[in-house]
């Protein structure tokens, strides 16, 4: 007897591959309007201090996506599995794996973004790409629009958050900051009543709770810069609010929102978070990225195996 096929199609944000490929992808976001000369080298200079030009985000998605792969394999063998990439900003794109599921001969589908919590504008527009591609090309195809509340998920960023309580050596709990972050988004989604705080806020309690943190808080990183107000308050306001209001010495930031390794993690806590916890005198830790934890990975697979139907 054959095995069902069902195609995967695991989309992200992107990135480019080498600095050459900058240029390009910085277009991409800006809708087709090129960057200007400052804000290019702005944004090799971030990767290049991440680790001289080494684009991680890119090997750490093509990681996960052969360890999701596995997974599936491993946990639902009746099945036969592939799963495929859809980038939004680079390629191959979103549009570009729903082509490539439909060539290789897959007449239904799951799509899964690497981000735990449902935005309009953020998965909702990953979804609304692929869901286009497919009907014009006949797949079908269900989406998961978050997973959230996961238990193997929860599990997986508890146990992240007390091994790096552990690196603060002793120093008593409730001196210990934590702060949960996530990508900032434009302030206009509160107006339309967006969940995705509301699930950032869940994710994180659930985390505090199974974790043991009775001192935490949330807070954004990461906003865009535009004329129209982000999300707030930033973390490197809410380290200075700490460290001058409170008398905070300690914290531990956990970028709930963020799945992997890349610019806004690698950069803008490790580097440009960290440089100011330096200057304010404050002892500030990371938890380590979810990557391809395999309970992370387990995540993944149970939620699509929940939208194949029987």
């Amino acid at each position: 007897m054959s095995k069902r096929k069902i195609g995967v199609l695991v989309m992200s944000y992107g990135t480019p591959e080498s600095l050459d490929q900058i240029e390009a992808y910085y277009t991409h976001i800006r809708r087709g309007h090129p960057p200007s000369a400052e804000q290019l080298q702005e944004l090799k200079e971030r990767y290049e201090a991440i680790g001289g030009g080494f684009f991680p985000l890119r090997e750490n998605t093509n990681k996960q996506v052969a360890a999701l792969r596995e997974t599936l394999d491993r946990l639902y063998p009746a099945y036969e599995f592939a799963c495929f990439q859809g980038l939004k900003h680079a390629q191959p794109f979103i549009e570009d794996g729903v082509e490539q599921m439909v060539r290789d001969g897959f007449k239904e589908a799951v799509g899964i973004v690497l981000a735990p919590h449902y935005s309009v504008m953020s998965v909702g527009g990953y979804i609304k790409r692929a869901r286009e591609k497919a009907e014009q090309t006949g797949l079908a195809m269900t989406f998961v629009k978050s997973y959230h509340l996961h238990p193997k998920l929860i599990e997986a960023l508890s146990n992240r958050v007390k091994a790096a309580l552990e690196r603060f050596g002793g120093v008593p709990l409730n001196e210990v900051k934590v702060v949960f972050t996530a990508h900032s988004l434009p302030e206009k989604i509160l107006e339309m009543r967006d969940p995705y705080p509301d699930q950032l806020l869940a994710t994180s309690r659930a985390v505090a709770d199974q974790a043991g943190v009775p001192n935490w808080m949330f807070g954004w990183q990461s906003a865009g810069r535009t004329s129209t107000p982000w999300l707030g308050p930033d973390i490197l306001d809410i380290l200075r609010t700490l460290r001058k209001e409170e008398r905070v010495k300690n914290v531990l930031v956990c970028p709930v929102g963020f799945v992997s390794d890349h610019l806004e993690v690698l950069y803008d806590l490790d580097i440009e978070a960290q440089r100011l916890a330096g200057e304010l005198g404050m002892h500030l830790e990371r938890t380590e990225s979810l990557n391809t934890d395999p309970l992370y990975m387990e995540t993944l697979a149970e939620t699509i195996r929940m939208h194949i139907g029987d």
